[in-house]
């Protein structure tokens, strides 16, 4: 059965300001709730951000690991940590990536599934020469049908990136891998700020 933290259809991940090493963040319910925090380790070569019910770390829902080390191209696998089962994974677009990020949404079995691709090229050229003032947008897809929407707040200081899940009117994504790639657009993505 799937945890009640993922039945919302709009969240908010905040990256937490003052943690020296690593990296935390908050996920926020419509009501402005914390129902998750994700942590990602410290002085790691391969990326490793695990979710939690809470900011105690009690209780670990989800695990996000990179497969390889410092690449551009990079898999990150995701894994419900109650179960063991893998949800899915994300794959980076490297070189397109450069001008515009793209993420490849990847089933259980690493077949391409969907995409997750910034907004406008025009808009993400001028985020990269001109100014990173400029909020990123992205839209997930799978079989050329949204399924949701990120749209990063515009803060210089905090990243902070609102997720919508309400075009997936038939629920082909899975929930815990749309957190999954809002933790890692604040992670990864806000790391090139």
């Amino acid at each position: 059965m799937i945890d009640h933290r993922y039945q919302h259809s709009h969240y908010v991940v905040r990256r937490k300001v003052f943690k020296l090493f690593g990296g935390a963040f908050h996920i926020f319910d419509p009501t402005g709730q914390v129902v998750l925090f994700a942590d990602m380790k410290a002085f790691k070569l391969k990326e490793d951000i695990r979710l939690y019910t809470g900011e105690d770390k009690q209780t670990e829902l989800l695990s996000i690991k990179a497969r390889q080390v410092l690449d551009i191209s990079a898999t990150y696998d995701v894994f419900d940590s109650t179960t063991g089962q893998k949800v899915g994974a994300l794959r980076r677009k490297g070189l397109k990536s450069v001008l515009r990020d793209e993420w490849l949404l990847l089933d259980t079995a690493d077949n391409e599934v969907g995409l997750i691709q910034e907004d406008s090229w025009l808009l993400a050229t001028l985020r990269r020469l001109l100014s990173n003032l400029i909020p990123q947008k992205y839209h997930g897809t799978i079989r050329g049908q949204t399924v949701c929407a990120f749209k990063q707040n515009f803060n210089p200081f905090v990243m902070k990136i609102a997720l919508d899940f309400a075009p997936d009117t038939m629920n082909l994504l899975d929930r815990r891998l749309g957190l999954a790639a809002a933790i890692l657009l604040c992670a990864i993505e806000g790391r090139q700020q």
